[in-house]
C-alpha cells in the first residue's frame, strides 16, 4: 500500500487548522504589504502551505480576500468597536473604551499597521465591486451598532444630537481618519487627540 502525500495526510488530519492557517498567513499579508502586492506564493510559504491545499480551500486569490473581510475583518471591528459599545452604560462609554483599547494595542506594539478594514477599503472599494460590498455591509454595521446606542441615550436625555445615524457616522469617521494619521505619524497620538473631541460631541446635555 503506498502511502499518501504530506498534503492529503495534512487535509485529513486538521483541514479546518490549514483554512485558519492561510486565512491568518493571508491577513496578516495583506494588513502589511497590502491585497495587489501579495503574491500566492507569499500566501504559500507563509501559511506553510502547498497551493493543492490552497486551492482545496479557495478557489483563488479574491475568494479568500472576501474570507477575510467576512472572518477576519469583520469579527475585528466586532470584539473592537460592536461589542464595547453594546455592553456600555452609554455611547460616551463605549466609544472611549474603544479608542482607548485599541491606543492601548498600538502602543504596546511594534509599528502602526492601520485599520485593517480601512487599509482594505482605500485599495479596493473603489476597483473591485464585490469587494465594496463586503466592505460596506462591515462599515453599516458599526455606524448602525453606534447609532442604536447613541438613539438609546438620547431617549434616556444622556445626549441631544437631532440625527443619531450622522453623529455615528462621525464617530467612523474620526476613527478611521485618525487611525490613517496615525499610521503615517507612527503614533497613537492622532486616536487620543480625537477621542478627546468626541468626549466632548457625546457629553451628557447640562441640565
Amino acid at each position: 500500500m503506498t502511502s499518501s502525500s504530506p498534503e492529503a495526510r495534512t487535509r485529513t488530519r486538521d483541514p479546518d487548522g490549514v483554512r485558519r492557517r492561510i486565512l491568518d498567513a493571508a491577513a496578516g499579508l495583506f494588513q502589511t504589504r497590502g491585497f495587489n502586492a501579495t503574491g500566492m506564493q507569499d500566501i504559500y510559504a507563509e501559511a506553510q502551505v502547498t497551493s493543492g491545499a490552497f486551492y482545496h480551500h479557495f478557489i483563488g486569490k479574491k475568494e479568500l480576500g472576501i474570507a477575510i473581510i467576512r472572518e477576519r475583518v469583520a469579527a475585528a471591528v466586532d470584539e473592537t468597536w460592536l461589542e464595547p459599545v453594546r455592553s456600555a452604560a452609554t455611547a460616551r462609554q463605549g466609544i472611549k473604551a474603544a479608542f482607548t483599547n485599541v491606543i492601548r494595542g498600538l502602543d504596546a506594539g511594534e509599528g502602526v499597521r492601520g485599520c485593517p478594514l480601512n487599509n482594505l477599503t482605500l485599495e479596493l472599494a473603489y476597483a473591485e465591486p464585490e469587494f465594496r460590498v463586503e466592505l460596506k455591509a462591515v462599515f453599516d454595521g458599526w455606524r448602525r451598532t453606534i447609532a442604536e446606542k447613541i438613539s438609546q441615550d438620547r431617549a434616556r436625555g444622556e445626549l441631544e444630537t437631532s440625527d443619531p445615524k450622522a453623529l455615528a457616522e462621525y464617530v467612523v469617521a474620526v476613527y478611521s481618519g485618525a487611525m490613517a494619521l496615525c499610521k503615517v505619524d507612527q503614533s497613537s497620538a492622532p486616536l487620543a487627540d480625537g477621542l478627546r473631541q468626541l468626549s466632548r460631541t457625546l457629553a451628557k446635555p447640562r441640565s
